[in-house]
């Protein structure tokens, strides 16, 4: 009769280490704020600490942690329904930057675009894009059906394009 031998579970200090720059850039682009992504982080790994063995035996901890994260993103925003919207960083330019000038303006309004949608537009839109999750993955994060998953997406670009189009038309 054989053993089944235990999973051998990554020091938390160690995953951190490893982890934490995917964790922070994956936090700025649901919340738009690196305070806020600073703080969701800070918060999901708290309570991955206090839960570090079970954690570490699911099949993909990060992916655990990612969802600590957004759960943590919506507790917040439910809890004070606010909205932050970032000013536009002023950058000098110098000599023949131009085109740095313009590839910041139009991050920046990019950025502003998406910091205008709801806060689960804006949390589909990134792990959809950005994180090139599918949208079963999607409704599994955001704890929605499928369906909704598609149409967070949807309304999310459909509103982007419009927003878009209108900035285009104000040049």
């Amino acid at each position: 009769m054989s053993e089944r031998l235990a999973p051998v579970v990554p020091p938390f200090d160690e995953w951190v280490a490893a982890r934490s720059t995917a964790l922070l850039r994956f936090a700025y682009l649901l919340t738009g704020s690196q305070s806020e992504a600073e703080d969701a982080v800070q918060s999901a790994l708290e309570r991955a600490l206090a839960r570090w063995q079970r954690v570490a035996r699911t099949e993909d901890p990060e992916t655990y942690v990612r969802r600590m994260i957004v759960n943590e993103h919506i507790s917040l925003w439910r809890r004070w329904r606010r909205r932050v919207s970032p000013v536009a960083v002023v950058r000098e330019t110098v000599g023949g930057q131009a085109d740095l000038a313009e590839t910041v303006a139009s991050a920046d309004v990019v950025r502003r675009l998406c910091a205008a949608l709801p806060a689960t537009q804006r949390a589909a839109v990134v792990l959809r894009y950005y994180q090139d999750l599918d949208y079963r993955e999607i409704a599994a994060l955001l704890g929605c059906a499928e369906a909704t998953a598609r149409s967070h997406v949807h309304r999310a670009l459909q509103a982007l394009r419009h927003e878009l189009a209108g900035e285009d038309d104000d040049a």
